[in-house]
């Protein structure tokens, strides 16, 4: 798999926890977000994902998400260009959801995770992201 989104979620999978987001969320959505809340914050995942969307134009989107204040919306297509198709593909494989359902569904809870994510406005710490779980 291809793109910072991708193996931010990938190695999450395995983490053996979602809590906190992907609980609430549910479904196979849910468990991706969760996972990914859970298990790759460490390993510069969330990182590298804002500036794979900081890359693709999405700056502005992103840091609205990481600092106070409302959250900006991201329409389906500027995220599908953020993430690619390798991307998407992969995460279609494993959560069994159609790429537009994926995206619908990423385009709509993706700020309130990176947000969660990042409460005091910037990147957690190891040991903050290991207490967000």
């Amino acid at each position: 798999m291809t793109g910072t989104f991708g193996s931010f979620i990938c190695r999450s999978r395995g983490s053996g926890g979602g809590g906190g987001l992907g609980d609430l969320l549910g479904g196979a959505l849910g468990g991706l977000l969760g996972g990914a809340a859970a298990g790759t914050v460490l390993n510069g995942g969330l990182g590298g994902l804002l500036k794979q969307l900081q890359q693709s134009g999405q700056g502005d989107v992103a840091r609205s998400w990481v600092g106070a204040g409302p959250n900006k919306t991201i329409p389906q297509a500027d995220l599908a260009s953020a993430l690619g198709t390798d991307t998407l593909d992969t995460l279609s494989q494993q959560t069994g959801m159609r790429r537009d359902e994926l995206l619908s569904g990423l385009s709509q809870h993706l700020p309130r995770l990176v947000d969660h994510l990042t409460p005091d406005g910037r990147l957690p710490t190891e040991a903050e992201a290991a207490r967000m779980v």
